[in-house]
């Protein structure tokens, strides 16, 4: 008899991650003997003790060794509650009796820049990488799931950030692809029957039901009272959406990398007359890369900060210099447009 379907599931899910992982270093699918364990790959899993990375975890432990890597796990102390040390001990200790090896629990400081969550999600990405640089990862999964999809494009919409926040998390992301989320074609209800069926001990962040944050808003009043108008389906709907977005969002940003050189001068300055023949969506990409070149940071920089811009473009009228975050500005001067900090 085999698995429960949503073990199965899982376990399909991260196998074939794990097949992508080994591709890329030119290995092919097999147990190892003891004297190659030492020169395998390392795959982590990023687990906050949730069901979504609980059922990660599980599936990692289980087809690592099948598929012939190594598998081991980070837990993030963000330190906003109390007690977070003590769990965060327990979650390492779960990720040690699945047979994970090495396991680290990584505390943290949570800055203010961005709001709480955005804090948050900064700080923990950083304890992951300085991670996985330590153990010479291959990969760090992750376990975000459908449902977190749909969140992330329905955020992204609500700032009016363009088709590349409507685009939600990559399966494949970071620096030369580290981070991998075998998980965003199901749904997190499969994340949490699995480790029921698996008897496996979750944690559930008070912080996911807590009005104070967005996303939680989003998740238990947002998207309910969505399905209830527009029918079931919606969080599938939304997934789609993501996926479509980025290949449009893709095919659009190879565009802008290739025109970006041809609209600058012998100085490398920017012609505001070659801007111009660009199509919107292509020139918008040039001068949002041509501002996180100057010092903007991504995160800050938003659809309405490069509309402002592009008005020096389209919509000259001898208006002054426009300020962007990470104290840049961008101004028109006799033809050309000078985007720099200060």
């Amino acid at each position: 008899m085999g698995p429960h379907p949503a073990v199965a599931a899982i376990r399909l899910a991260v196998r074939r991650v794990l097949n992508d992982i080994l591709a890329e270093h030119g290995r092919t699918p097999g147990r190892l003997s003891p004297d190659e364990r030492s020169s395998s790959p390392l795959v982590l899993v990023a687990c906050s003790g949730g069901a979504d990375s609980m059922a990660l975890a599980s599936a990692l432990a289980f087809e690592a060794p099948r598929a012939g890597l190594r598998a081991g796990g980070v837990t993030v102390d963000h330190g906003l509650q109390a007690g977070s040390d003590l769990r965060a001990a327990e979650v390492a200790s779960r990720l040690r009796e699945l047979g994970l090896d090495p396991v680290e629990s990584v505390a943290v400081t949570v800055g203010r820049d961005g709001g709480p969550e955005a804090a948050a999600r900064d700080a923990r990405y950083a304890a992951l990488d300085t991670a996985a640089e330590r153990h010479r990862a291959a990969a760090v999964l992750l376990g975000h799931t459908r449902d977190d999809q749909a969140e992330t494009v329905l955020l992204g919409l609500a700032r009016g950030s363009g088709i590349r926040s409507l685009s939600g998390m990559a399966a494949v992301s970071g620096a030369d692809g580290r981070y991998r989320r075998p998980f965003l074609q199901l749904d997190r209800q499969t994340a949490r029957k699995a480790c029921m069926v698996q008897s496996l001990p979750v944690w559930d962040d008070p912080h996911n039901t807590d009005p104070a944050y967005t996303r939680s808003r989003l998740r238990h009043e947002g998207l309910p009272a969505l399905e209830k108008a527009l029918g079931k389906g919606v969080v599938e709907a939304l997934a789609r959406t993501a996926q479509l977005s980025r290949d449009d969002a893709d095919a659009l940003d190879a565009w802008a990398g290739k025109a970006a050189a041809g609209v600058r001068d012998a100085d490398g300055r920017l012609e505001c007359a070659a801007l111009y023949d660009l199509p919107p969506a292509v020139r918008r990409r040039v001068l949002r890369r041509a501002a996180i070149e100057a010092g903007a940071p991504a995160g800050s920089l938003f659809a309405r900060h490069i509309e402002e811009v592009d008005r020096l473009i389209t919509g000259w009228r001898g208006q002054g210099a426009i300020n962007l975050p990470g104290r840049v500005v961008a101004r028109r001067q006799g033809g050309r447009l000078v985007i720099r900090q200060g």
